[in-house]
């Protein structure tokens, strides 16, 4: 009997993986699905004081989210909750959430997305706001339909915003 080849080792030193900028939030490459045979990929993401993610919901895949500096506030549906370094947090697919630095320093987190494949929206993304001229009103929301994410406005948001003292991304 044949035993299944095992994926390549991966080795990610501290402060290796690719970096970009998402508009709001930072992220740094660190396991693409090649690296897992597709079953996973991990991102971190950097949130400068006062960041806001566009309420937004996955129709592929699960996110799970590990909080290691600052505190990260999250919604999901009508949960919300803010969590400190070491706090974990799972947000599913087909439930729209939002992410947003809920403290007075800067904060980041591990993201655990679940199949792979998403990290390429976020390269993509950010190759898209490094290029040059802004992108156009659509060209955001059409970057996530390719990669089944839906973006909303909830009537929740305006409240979130003021509470935390957020600033929301251009054209939100």
């Amino acid at each position: 009997m044949t035993e299944p080849m095992a994926p390549p080792l991966t080795i990610v030193p501290p402060g290796d993986g690719g970096e970009g900028s998402l508009g709001s939030i930072g992220v740094a490459f660190k396991l693409w699905g090649a690296d897992t045979g597709g079953a996973v990929s991990v991102v971190e993401h950097p949130f400068p004081v006062g960041a806001l993610v566009p309420p937004h919901l996955h129709t592929r895949e699960d996110e799970y989210s590990i909080v290691t500096a600052g505190e990260i506030g999250f919604r999901s549906g009508d949960r919300e909750a803010v969590l400190g370094t070491g706090g974990y947090i799972t947000k599913p697919r087909g439930e729209l959430h939002t992410m947003w630095n809920a403290g007075a320093i800067p904060a980041r987190m591990i993201e655990i997305i679940t199949p792979a494949g998403f990290e390429h929206f976020f390269r993509e993304l950010a190759e898209m706001l490094a290029d040059g001229p802004p992108p156009t009103e659509d060209a955001i929301p059409a970057l996530g339909a390719k990669y089944g994410l839906e973006f909303g406005r909830p009537a929740w948001l305006p409240d979130l915003i003021s509470r935390f003292d957020l600033t929301p991304p251009p054209g939100m």
